[in-house]
């Protein structure tokens, strides 16, 4: 065993390399986290706007644009292309039923993991869902800028712990009781 892992109980602890410690572990970085998750946050902030003050997902007519969107994820699933089989049905026995609430979580969640990521609280939760909601879109076949904000979200996962640090995070983790304080910078 190298003089850089210890046994700790039944653990071997390998130590981390001083890239990923730097990027995960220091507040150093936070500066890197803060453009990529204003970045992030935006994009979800301004997609869930629109979608929020549309009649079309969160009016008179919601559920209507979804069940567009579903459809075109059908269409595609029908084609042999871009959805795989059990994602369509899914869609189909689910989602197009429940199209009116699904049309509200979605423009609601897109505002809120945007809002998370801008204001820096919950940092790693809001990342996480907004991830969720991009493998979503990656599935039913849309891939605009889907696989961009599905890595720079899970970057974000990984990187909780500072990711916040410019942010609400900094008073709201100490403050909920989470692993880390000011004494870890």
């Amino acid at each position: 065993m190298s003089k850089d892992n210890m046994v700790k109980g039944n653990s071997i602890v390998v130590s981390e390399n001083p890239v990923s410690f730097y990027l995960f572990n220091s507040t150093r970085s936070a500066w890197i986290w803060l453009i990529i998750r204003l970045y992030v946050g935006y994009a979800w902030l301004t997609s869930g706007w629109g979608k929020v003050t549309s009649d079309a997902w969160t009016g008179s007519e919601s559920g209507t644009a979804l069940s567009g969107f579903v459809g075109g994820a059908l269409g595609k699933a029908e084609e042999g292309g871009d959805v795989s089989g059990w994602y369509a049905t899914f869609l189909e026995s689910f989602v197009l039923p429940n199209a009116s609430l699904f049309s509200y979580m979605v423009a609601y969640g897109e505002v809120l993991v945007g809002l998370g990521l801008i204001l820096g609280l919950l940092t790693g939760i809001a990342a996480f869902f907004g991830s969720i909601m991009n493998v979503s879109f990656l599935f039913a076949g849309t891939l605009s800028t889907n696989p961009l904000l599905f890595i720079l979200a899970t970057w974000l996962v990984l990187a909780w712990k500072v990711a916040g640090w410019y942010g609400l995070d900094r008073w709201a983790l100490p403050f909920l009781g989470t692993p880390w304080g000011r004494k870890n910078t």
